[in-house]
């Protein structure tokens, strides 16, 4: 009875962790379908440019366009750079909750007085998930103005 009291100590001690590894999991899933669609974004900007640039003669109109365009791709790459620096803060949270995870149950089992190493390994997932978020708050801010001036924009000229 005393090792199945064991084990559940053991068990209940690591759902925790293991719910901030779904929570990760998830963020991860959300962050890689946001970089997928803004590198996607780049690219489309880019042919744009590309078309506009080629012709041999650039009314007012065209250089407008053109200076619209190159802003765009500059917040668009600004927020895959970003969205680059929070996918790598995730995998690195969820890294170390794994590793906090297996820490709790090897230090239980092996009986070894190391708690603080659980709680340290804690705070530094919960440090890179909180940088993460952060990065993200940002990116979605440079997303949202980039909407607002594309609309601004589509107003101006359709005027």
């Amino acid at each position: 009875m005393d090792n199945l009291s064991s084990a559940l100590t053991i068990l209940s001690a690591m759902i925790t962790p293991a719910i901030l590894i779904m929570a990760s999991g998830s963020l991860i899933l959300t962050t890689s379908q946001r970089l997928s669609r803004s590198m996607e974004r780049v690219r489309k900007l880019n042919e744009l440019y590309r078309t506009l640039t080629s012709k041999e003669e650039l009314t007012q109109a065209d250089l407008g366009e053109k200076a619209f365009l190159l802003e765009l791709l500059m917040r668009a790459t600004r927020r895959c750079r970003l969205l680059q620096r929070a996918m790598t803060s995730l995998y690195l949270t969820l890294g170390v909750f794994v590793a906090t995870s297996i820490a709790i149950a090897l230090l239980d089992v092996l009986n070894l007085p190391y708690a603080w190493a659980v709680t340290l390994l804690s705070l530094i997932g919960a440090g890179f998930l909180f940088y993460a978020s952060l990065l993200l708050i940002v990116e979605s801010r440079i997303a949202l103005q980039a909407v607002d001036r594309e609309m601004d924009w589509v107003m101006r000229v359709s005027k």
